[in-house]
């Protein structure tokens, strides 16, 4: 059994490489040259702020570590100082630092005592000062709304300047966004990813604890959608730990699992502690066995390994730190029954179900999660849209891959794809015309390219899923046009990896599984993806059929199949990965 000491000593040994990258003043934190789109300078108090999502919590639950207590008590007073060199700022509409404040009102809500009640009078004023400036600026119409909720429960409980009316405007948005059965779209937009669980439920959940005797009304109703979206949403996850690749911000890598470890600080108990227990623990042990350090162990920008590629444009280098949010489970006592509780396997699981909220018929084995979609795209558009939220299937095995160009097949990304070669380029599935999700199937309509209409069918069948296509086009006979069913990226291991084409099927296989494709049209064809496309495997090739298309209607069925190891994958033993038991 692993016990609080246990977690508490993964969480000090995640953040001990950091003490050497603060700045002189404590206010910013500085692991890289790369930056997002806000500048270096709140980058810096981006990471300083993230790492409090741990540390607070550390030091609620008791934690007895105080190195960087001292400097996390200077750096609020610098960060925060009109007069300081530290200063953060002043804030405009829509500002990143305000996503920051929520961490900085979160210690101060959980641990006054040593962030607050040791700061001069000066600094308290300067902190509350810098805080209240939420309410004077718009945030984004997504769960960013909540921040500001977050930061005047701190406010309020320090017995400074708040704003009721701007705490009930967001929530009066949050509960717009309320879609049923438990999920949240993120805004009024059709993503529901996982800022619904760490984002939306987080806060939610965070409020819930924070106000359940002064609002009994909304904690019971944030804890009860809570216990419902957990429902579905455990799906999301394999027996192995493994969640979901799916949507942006995957470089927040184990917050994925942050909402069951905010059910715990709120007392939603949805199943038993055991199984939540489980989902944590899993999780935390799988990521923690992933090559995410850096050379100084700092935690990087990616997801199974360093990638920027695959990154937003508001990833910064101490931004990964959000994966911190998982550890607020620590703030809990030593004698919750959480700390006492073994941890348990996932419940027994239907083998596939479907979830309209998310657009989802998933299909979950002992070992693999395999999410069949459609209808999710982003109304702004996010580096690799198409990839995060467009593909056919997403697995937490094989992950999926971004597009480096799409002038080359091997560039474009199109594993769990049909992609269509036409004017130079390829094109793939973004918006959906029409789409239904239903237990037995996923039916899309959509157009890659103008003069093309496709009809998708997915069904899930045995270790797969069958695809069923029509694709009509109206391109000039004279212009030429070549498809691509592309199946799930597979570990390109160089000689150990196999490829056979023969007919219409592709397979791609070594020791321990395959990933392979069976058409009723076209050439079989193994893509070898650039390096550093997939999300999980540095190195990947893609079993594919290739088609030509021509003008009028073209039929086309593909099965899609994978099978892989139900050991955990260590990306980056030996000569590609490592299994453990």
């Amino acid at each position: 059994m692993k016990n609080k000491e246990y977690y508490e000593n993964m969480l000090m040994k995640l953040v001990a490489p950091l003490k050497h990258h603060y700045s002189a003043g404590g206010a910013g934190l500085k692991l890289g040259a790369f930056a997002a789109g806000y500048g270096n300078r709140i980058g810096e108090m981006e990471g300083f702020s993230r790492v409090l999502w741990g540390m607070a919590s550390y030091w609620a639950g008791g934690g007895t570590d105080k190195s960087l207590l001292e400097l996390y008590q200077k750096g609020l007073a610098n960060g925060t100082d009109p007069e300081s060199e530290e200063y953060w700022g002043d804030l405009h509409d829509k500002d990143q630092r305000m996503v920051e404040m929520a961490a900085i009102s979160y210690g101060l809500l959980m641990i006054p005592n040593l962030l607050w009640a040791p700061l001069d009078d000066r600094s308290k004023e300067n902190l509350a000062n810098w805080l209240y400036q939420i309410n004077e600026y718009s945030q984004a119409e997504n769960n960013w709304q909540f921040f500001k909720v977050i930061v005047n429960l701190a406010l309020k409980s320090l017995g400074k300047k708040w704003s009721k009316e701007q705490v009930q405007i967001a929530m009066d948005k949050y509960e717009s966004f309320y879609i049923g059965n438990g999920w949240y779209s993120d805004g009024k937009r059709p993503q529901k990813d996982y800022y619904t669980s760490f984002g939306i439920h987080f806060y939610c959940l965070l409020y819930s604890k924070f106000m359940e005797k002064e609002d009994p009304y909304h904690s019971s109703l944030f804890k009860g959608r809570a216990a419902e979206f957990a429902k579905t949403f455990i799906y999301w996850f394999d027996d192995e730990g493994k969640a979901l690749p799916f949507g942006r911000s995957l470089t927040y890598r184990f917050a994925e699992a942050a909402f069951f470890s905010a059910c715990t600080l709120a007392g939603v108990e949805f199943g038993s502690w055991g199984v939540i227990k489980g989902i944590i623990e899993r999780h935390l042990e799988y990521w923690i066995r992933q090559p995410i350090f850096d050379n100084g162990g700092v935690l990087t920008v990616g997801y199974t390994y360093p990638n920027l590629l695959m990154s937003e444009a508001y990833n910064a280098p101490g931004s990964a730190y959000w994966a911190l949010k998982t550890f607020v489970f620590l703030a809990l006592e030593e004698s919750h029954p959480f700390w006492s509780a073994e941890a348990e396997p996932l419940p027994k699981l239907k083998s596939s179900l479907a979830v309209k909220e998310c657009d989802m018929l998933i299909c979950h084995r002992d070992h693999e999660v395999v999410a069949l979609t459609a209808g999710q795209y982003p109304t702004l558009e996010h580096p690799f849209a198409a990839e995060k939220y467009a593909k056919f299937a997403y697995s937490t095995q094989f992950g999926f891959c971004v597009s480096r160009s799409y002038h080359t097949i091997e560039q474009s990304g199109t594993d769990s794809m049909l992609a269509f070669y036409v004017h130079g380029m390829h094109y793939i599935r973004r918006t959906c015309e029409e789409y239904r999700v239903t237990e037995h199937e996923v039916y899309s309509k959509w157009s890659p390219v103008e003069g093309i209409m496709v009809e998708t069918w997915l069904i899930p069948e045995g270790s797969g899923h069958r695809r069923r296509h029509v694709i009509t086009s109206s391109l000039p006979e004279y212009t030429p046009c070549i498809a691509y069913d592309c199946g799930f990226s597979y570990p390109n291991c160089m000689e150990k990896t196999k490829q056979v084409t023969n007919g219409t099927k592709a397979l791609v296989s070594d020791e321990n599984g395959y990933s392979r494709v069976i058409s009723t049209v076209g050439e079989a064809t193994v893509i070898a993806a650039l390096p550093n496309m997939n999300l999980i495997f540095p190195n990947v090739f893609i079993p594919a059929v290739r088609f030509p298309v021509s003008h009028g209607e073209t039929k086309v069925e593909t099965l899609v199949e994978t099978e892989f190891t139900k050991k955990t994958v260590v990306i980056g033993g030996g000569n590609c990965y490592a299994i453990q038991d």
